[in-house]
């Protein structure tokens, strides 16, 4: 039978984005949280995938960006500020925002979960507050 399974992780993390007109601009905080949901078949145990298996998956990524200030690749000024006060940063492609997120970790995410035989797609939802989010749906195979 195919399924739907879903973990939600939690973590703290800081960033800015330089082109914003408002508030964003400054560099602040959220609490983030990311739905990851795999849709496949049923093992004889009735199992999709495995909750730790999921964890397995996901932990080194929340590991590097986990208490760590998010930066895009471009952000030269806080590239060199962060690393001369040798804070925990973690560097992404493009702005910060929770669109460009959602991308990134599905890039880095979805060969992981690939790996899995039975597993047909991902989808995961990046929650930059309670109430606002991005989401992202891919195919595995």
């Amino acid at each position: 039978m195919v399924c739907k399974v879903g973990k939600i992780f939690k973590w703290e993390m800081s960033h800015r984005l330089p082109f914003h007109e408002g508030q964003c601009k400054y560099v602040h905080g959220h609490s983030y949280k990311m739905l990851v949901e795999l849709e496949g078949e049923t093992d004889e145990n009735g199992i999709v995938v495995d909750y730790y298996e999921i964890n397995k998956v996901v932990a080194p990524l929340l590991g590097r960006i986990d208490h760590a200030f998010l930066c895009d690749k471009n952000d030269q000024q806080m590239i060199e500020f962060l690393g001369k006060n040798n804070f925990k940063t973690f560097h992404m492609p493009d702005f910060t925002t929770s669109e460009n997120m959602v991308f990134f970790f599905m890039k880095l995410l979805a060969p992981e979960f690939g790996k899995f035989d039975n597993l047909h797609t991902l989808m995961l939802r990046v929650y930059e507050t309670d109430d606002a989010y991005a989401e992202l749906k891919q195919a595995l195979k």
